[in-house]
């Protein structure tokens, strides 16, 4: 049992306990982070695996706009530690960051290892201790911290705590999500977890699927609603996934909880009216295939074709039946009914959480004094592109500032 008067819990070794160690270490605090994993930061390097998007270097009044209605709670902490800062920070640990043309920061080691490994040096080095195997399952009649560990129940007196336990995806890096029912035992209400940045299932023909399954969708414009995004995105086995069906998530999930699907509209030649489609469609095919006429009027993929005989199908039409100018029509408004959402599980991050009335302007939760949160946990959902990681660093500082200001008190 540890009983230090200065004694600071942190739980959760992701990004955001991590961060709001070195505050507290920083202000002269005894800091322990525990964790129920072996080792720190299994979902960070899972993250970094394809090259580790730290922050993005959008104009700031526009990357707050991203965090959609959570903004406002999470506006003041963010600008506390902007984007700027968190590339300094990196640099600090010997990981300068470059820009991608997409305007998003990476490490120029493009790895997440070894930011991590220089900055658990440095928590080392500032005196911050770390538990690991310690699996937080709530606190005893005396508000002492409980954790199931190897050796079995340990029980840790703690003079604040910081919970950054992250959401419910990637459950075997260590967030899934076992927080909810601890915390709604205390009267914390939380919204239900739901997978955000996921992929979407959709019924396809065994055709199309055993033919497509892996394939690029490029250059497409993706709508839902009164909302267009432009990218890339992937053919399932199951659906569809990717980095324009991930910025399109949250219409797409709250649509499917809705009403049991949702609509999804694809432009494959965006950039072309239907206009100029129907010239280009207009010429004499000859002894061509359809398919093959497609793809050299229209410059259409495989993939993009195959997209346009499934919704063929679904009409109860041939494609080849179709006139110039309705395939011309098709082509940038192909119709996909999406019939649900990807698993938890394998969504890359979680929507919902601790709802922000139940905190403080220093993310302390109003009915457990003394016990702050951070991170994924809280009720805010953002896209792909940096904006997840600046949060969960951005609130971890802020929760680490507001320790420190309560110990003060």
């Amino acid at each position: 049992m540890t009983t230090t008067d200065n004694h600071i819990a942190v739980i959760g070794a992701g990004p955001a306990g991590l961060m709001a160690a070195e505050v507290l270490a920083q202000g002269g605090a005894s800091v322990t982070v525990y964790d129920g994993m072996p080792s720190a930061g299994r979902k960070f390097l899972m993250a970094g695996r394809g090259g580790l998007n730290l922050t993005h270097t959008e104009p700031l009044p526009d990357f707050l706009t991203r965090y959609r209605e959570a903004t406002p709670h999470l506006r003041t902490a963010i600008e506390a530690f902007p984007p700027d800062a968190l590339r300094d920070w990196s640099a600090a640990l010997g990981q300068v960051t470059f820009v991608g043309s997409s305007g998003r920061v990476f490490p120029k080691t493009f790895k997440a290892s070894p930011l991590l490994r220089a900055w658990l040096r440095r928590l080392d080095a500032a005196g911050v201790r770390f538990a690991f195997r310690h699996r937080w399952t709530g606190w005893d009649g005396e508000g002492r911290l409980l954790f199931q560990t190897p050796a079995g129940t340990s029980a840790v007196a703690a003079r604040a705590t910081v919970l950054a336990l992250g959401g419910a995806s990637w459950p075997r890096l260590g967030s899934d999500g076992g927080w909810v029912n601890i915390l709604t035992a205390k009267g914390i209400a939380i919204s239900r977890l739901r997978p955000a940045n996921s992929g979407f299932t959709v019924t396809w023909s065994d055709v199309f699927r055993d033919r497509f399954e892996g394939q690029p969708l490029k250059g497409v414009a993706l709508t839902v609603g009164a909302h267009t995004v432009r990218g890339e995105a992937m053919i399932t086995r199951s659906g569809i996934e990717g980095g324009a069906i991930y910025a399109l998530s949250a219409e797409l999930r709250e649509a499917v909880l809705d009403l049991g699907e949702a609509r999804l509209t694809i432009a494959l030649r965006p950039d072309l009216d239907a206009g100029a489609l129907n010239t280009r469609l207009s010429g004499t095919r000859g002894k061509q295939s359809l398919a093959n006429f497609l793809r050299k009027a229209a410059q259409l993929s495989p993939v993009g074709i195959g997209l346009m005989q499934e919704a063929a199908i679904a009409s109860g039409r041939p494609l080849a039946s179709f006139s110039p100018a309705q395939l011309a029509q098709l082509i940038n408004a192909i119709p996909l009914q999406l019939t649900g959402t990807a698993p938890i599980e394998r969504a890359i991050s979680t929507a919902g959480g601790i709802a922000f009335p139940e905190l403080d302007d220093h993310f302390m939760l109003r009915k457990l004094p003394g016990v702050f949160a951070a991170g994924e946990m809280l009720d805010w959902e953002a896209p792909t592109g940096g904006y997840l990681l600046q949060a969960s660093f951005a609130t971890g500082a802020a929760a680490g500032r507001g320790v420190l200001e309560w110990c003060s008190r």
